[in-house]
């Protein structure tokens, strides 16, 4: 698929339109009944960009919603939208695409509500949605929000090209292959970005307190579908590492604790850092392996204020639970259906969290198929932790507050240029920087490509077997990063804090 191919119409003639009926509800907002029916609980799902993201629950019948109203009960108001709909048929002074001013209609009521997470998507849209859900996706991995009608970064997937690339939470995209999208709904921006595998998307970034754009050219992958990781840390302290909540999480983890606790856990750590969310079933299930059965795990609170209240139940695994002490590793890029984990570990497993505050997303989202195969996912409930805490743009503070090492906030830049002596830009200070993290003494790391500049990427060129051109081109950027990564990984401060303030807890 092109990256265009998703949002184009094809251009037709205006059809005579049928006798109106007021009576009736407009078709375009008249919604089926499914038989299984998607509640989005993680914040957005982005066609090929992220997994899937949902809980399963009933959308709102046919005719009515969850506050008891008739749906289309204001005819007259309808009344305004057919007319203005024919008023553009008939008279616009070239040919309209009928079902673009459809969903434009629709688009324009949901932009309305001023909120982020509700979104339409058409039928090209959906059938990417529901492909990404069931299946492995192509894209560059990463979970993006509409803030203030821009699109901005809210967590790169774990191990995804678009953490290689240096992508991290709060980047705002403003532009795809050189074409702003500003302007641009969530699905409409998102498929400028998605792609096959191999091919690649040059993104401008603005990074919030940064006076410059970026442009960031990034290849895109296969997003794999594995969501879980374990090792056996030192003194036994098992580490698994769930980085989104999809189909099969669940099972996944389930199995992964088996094989720890064949190892010989003695404590654990739950890592749901840089974890965008996932579906509601799944976090709970998750959390029945570590909270006693019975106790509560999330409430669902809709707008009339009625609570339903999820609680724990292991009977399917077995009545399996996680008997060592537990800590919850988070940080700014955990949101959704991982602070639901995190909450309910802490409130109703008594987990300790380590690391830094999540993202801050307490709202949830129904997902609802219209009658000609598009869907519109809406807003339609707040969920609460265990102890009725709504963390809603405030998130969940750790109990151990650990910060990266500093270089992880080292600002990316465009890889696709090459930087050279007498270059004097923040791209440079940046190389600069993550030249000083291996082993180069550029103190006056400002900007400006001096001599020791060229000397410090010489050096760093011949280290890795480049040629040693003393220019920062692409395929020297691709090594500095990728190095970089690797450094992150394995000097990862906050894991290790994890993992002391767990051991403290092991009974000797």
């Amino acid at each position: 698929m092109t990256e265009d191919s998703a949002n184009k119409q094809p251009e037709k003639q205006p059809e005579k339109q049928p006798e109106k009926q007021p009576e009736k509800q407009p078709k375009m907002l008249v919604i089926r009944r499914r038989s299984l029916v998607l509640a989005l609980i993680s914040l957005f799902v982005v066609g090929a960009l992220v997994m899937g993201i949902f809980s399963v629950t009933y959308f709102n019948t046919k005719g009515s919603n969850n506050n008891g109203t008739k749906a289309g009960s204001d005819n007259a108001s309808f009344e305004k939208i057919y007319e203005v709909y024919d008023n553009i048929t008939a008279n616009y002074y070239k040919k309209v695409d009928s079902q673009k001013l459809i969903d434009g209609a629709i688009s324009g009521m949901l932009d309305s509500l001023d909120d982020p997470y509700t979104t339409y998507m058409n039928q090209e849209e959906t059938k990417g949605f529901k492909s990404d859900i069931s299946s492995s996706f192509e894209g560059i991995g990463v979970e993006v929000q509409m803030t203030d009608k821009t699109l901005t970064v809210v967590s790169p997937i774990s191990g995804a090209p678009a953490e290689k690339a240096g992508l991290k939470p709060n980047d705002q995209i403003l532009e795809v292959d050189g074409k702003s999208i500003q302007g641009k709904t969530l699905s409409e921006a998102t498929n400028k970005i998605r792609g096959e595998k191999g091919t690649r998307v040059l993104l401008t970034i603005q990074r919030p307190g940064e006076s410059e754009t970026r442009k960031v050219s990034i290849k895109r992958d296969t997003i794999p579908i594995e969501t879980v990781s374990t090792k056996m840390l030192d003194n036994k302290i098992g580490h698994i590492s769930i980085t989104s909540f999809s189909s099969h999480t669940h099972e996944e983890v389930l199995e992964g604790l088996k094989k720890l606790d064949k190892e010989g856990m003695k404590g654990l750590v739950v890592d749901v850092r840089q974890n965008p969310g996932g579906l509601l079933d799944q976090a709970i299930d998750i959390a029945s392996l570590f909270i006693e059965d019975g106790k509560p795990v999330v409430s669902i609170e809709n707008r009339a204020g009625q609570k339903e209240v999820y609680k724990a139940d292991s009977s399917k695994d077995g009545d399996f639970k996680v008997k060592v002490p537990v800590t919850v590793l988070t940080d700014k890029g955990s949101a959704s259906a991982s602070e639901i984990l995190a909450g309910a570990l802490k409130e109703s497993a008594g987990a300790t969290l380590v690391g830094n505050t999540t993202y801050g997303k307490g709202v949830m989202q129904t997902a609802g198929e219209l009658d000609d195969q598009s869907e519109v996912k809406l807003t339609t409930a707040k969920w609460l932790t265990p102890d009725g805490n709504w963390i809603n743009k405030k998130g969940i503070k750790p109990d151990v507050k650990v910060d990266a090492p500093k270089y992880a906030n080292i600002s990316l830049y465009d890889v696709t240029k090459t930087y050279q002596s007498g270059d004097v830009s923040s791209a440079v200070q940046s190389i600069q920087q993550m030249l000083n993290v291996f082993g180069a003494d550029l103190k006056q790391a400002k900007g400006s490509f001096d001599d020791a500049t060229v000397a410090a990427v010489k050096a760093f060129q011949a280290e890795h077997k480049l040629p040693e051109t003393g220019k920062v081109d692409t395929k020297t950027s691709t090594v500095l990063i990728t190095e970089l990564q690797e450094k992150l990984s394995s000097n990862d401060t906050q894991l290790k804090k994890a993992q002391e303030v767990t051991a403290t807890k092991v009974k000797k």
